[in-house]
């Protein structure tokens, strides 16, 4: 299984004049440790409010990362991209794994076709990160940022009627990506986990069930060549991680 990277809210919501803190987590099926803010790793990090687009400078250190007190009020979309980050692959097995998980299993054939090994070879990534968070009314509407793989949020959980269920729009390099998997991690209020595959539509959309109280983490993934084919002489695959949180209310 991949490691998923997310944006993790103290609380979604906030009363006005309250204060927005967030995490950054890595894990598994919607469970991990947060980590600290490391200047390095980031290289966006803003906080989109219903009064603009205020920019985040947390200090080396900082946890948790996210710490906004008196937010505007309304919608603020908390959003990440780290820098390139680098795994080494060791034996096919996990890399094969890590295919199947994210619906590229078709890329292991593509592979071989490359030349390139069955041991030792690198790929790079980078995680684009939102999360949906309500101060005051929490009024207001998510909206495309040009992250290079992206989702946004079509409807609003906090002041949107849920009961056709919620709907997401998946972007990577500015156009819908039709016909691509959608993870969806809900958590439960008591800290269960159900994990979903879905399915975009020819317009990149797709919409699922929601209910009260629990907590999701949207996830989707793209991978893609370098254009490297020597293994030796650098990464030559680059992985695009696309995630969203919010939690509907009770």
């Amino acid at each position: 299984m991949a490691h998923e990277f997310w944006i993790s809210p103290d609380a979604y919501q906030v009363p006005p004049g309250g204060t927005l803190t967030a995490e950054f987590r890595v894990g598994q099926e919607f469970a991990g440790a947060g980590y600290v803010f490391v200047p390095g790793r980031s290289e966006r990090f803003e906080l989109v409010t219903p009064e603009g687009v205020v920019e985040l400078s947390p200090r080396v250190g900082d946890r948790p990362a996210l710490n906004v007190p008196s937010p505007a009020e309304g919608l603020n979309v908390a959003v990440h991209q780290t820098t390139p980050l680098k795994v080494t692959y060791t034996d096919m097995d996990a890399f094969r794994r890590f295919l199947d998980h994210k619906d590229w299993d078709d890329l292991e054939a593509v592979h071989a076709q490359r030349g390139l090994p069955a041991e030792v070879f690198t790929e790079t990534y980078v995680r684009y990160a939102k999360s949906l968070m309500s101060a005051g009314s929490g009024a207001g509407r998510d909206r495309f940022v040009g992250l290079d793989i992206e989702i946004v949020a079509v409807t609003n959980p906090y002041v949107d009627d849920l009961g056709g269920g919620m709907v997401v729009d998946v972007i990577y390099d500015g156009a819908a990506r039709a016909d691509a998997q959608v993870e969806i991690f809900e958590k439960a209020p008591d800290g269960e986990v159900a994990v979903s595959l879905m399915r975009t539509d020819e317009t990149g959309r797709a919409v699922f069930p929601v209910k009260p109280g629990h907590e999701y983490l949207v996830d989707s993934v793209v991978i893609r060549s370098t254009g490297n084919d020597d293994a030796e002489a650098g990464p030559v695959w680059h992985s695009l991680w696309a995630s969203l949180t919010f939690k509907v209310p009770e």
